[in-house]
């Protein structure tokens, strides 16, 4: 199977198949991303609703002092810390202002003493806003699958699980021969996922949100069914 590397910057669809930058194909995978410049070509691109969230991460050289992602809340951002390596951990910042990754750490007073001398292991990268849609996920012989399909927000990681799933299922439909049926599997992939986040993202924008962790610490095994809810 050949490899290759380059933009698209056309999909031309026909009777019987699309023209991607001139070259002709049956079918056409749009995964090009959260800001998907194929998504809008296509006509697909949809108004986001819903509060403007935005992510930034770093890693950094220091050893994890947990094998757990360590979640931190403040009053309009969250902090992510991963376990990368021996000697590495990612920290990323989901938040509803806009800011330098630095100052939106202030936020987290005891992470922040935590790495404070820790030296840059990569570059911050950002994206957002997070929350993005799409009105259809086929159009003719082009499927969306992954972020350019539409997003909710990063608050529970599931972008990858659900996006391989999505895959898969598109994969599954164009060898049937049955793309139009893309649409129902889709829905029913995300359909969970996006109700759980949604609600999280709604409590977490309102006066509620301090009350979060306290809630998550009294009444745990509810929280455990709620990750795995999300997860699953």
């Amino acid at each position: 199977m050949a490899v290759e590397r380059g933009r698209v910057r056309a999909v031309v669809q026909q009777p019987g198949g699309v023209v991607v930058d001139g070259e002709p194909a049956g079918y056409v995978v749009v995964a090009d991303g959260l800001h998907s410049p194929l998504r809008r070509a296509l006509g697909l691109e949809a108004r986001a609703p819903g509060p403007v969230r935005y992510g930034l991460r770093r890693h950094v050289r220091l050893a994890p002092w947990t094998d757990h992602v360590e979640v931190h809340w403040a009053a309009h951002s969250e902090a992510y810390v991963t376990p990368v390596a021996d000697d590495e951990v990612g920290i990323a910042v989901l938040t509803s202002r806009r800011g330098p990754y630095d100052d939106q750490l202030g936020d987290f007073p005891e992470l922040l003493a935590r790495v404070a001398g820790a030296a840059p292991a990569s570059a911050v990268r950002g994206a957002g806003p997070l929350r993005q849609e799409s009105r259809r996920r086929v159009a003719g012989r082009a499927v969306l699958v992954g972020d350019a399909s539409g997003y909710v927000d990063a608050l529970t990681g599931e972008g990858i699980s659900l996006a391989l799933a999505q895959a898969q299922a598109a994969v599954g439909h164009i060898v049937s021969g049955d793309v139009p049926g893309y649409e129902r599997t889709w829905r029913r992939i995300v359909r969970r996922h996006r109700v759980l986040t949604r609600a999280l993202l709604a409590v977490g924008g309102s006066p509620a949100r301090p009350l979060l962790v306290p809630a998550a610490e009294r009444l745990p095994r509810v929280f455990a069914a709620a990750v795995d809810a999300v997860g699953g």
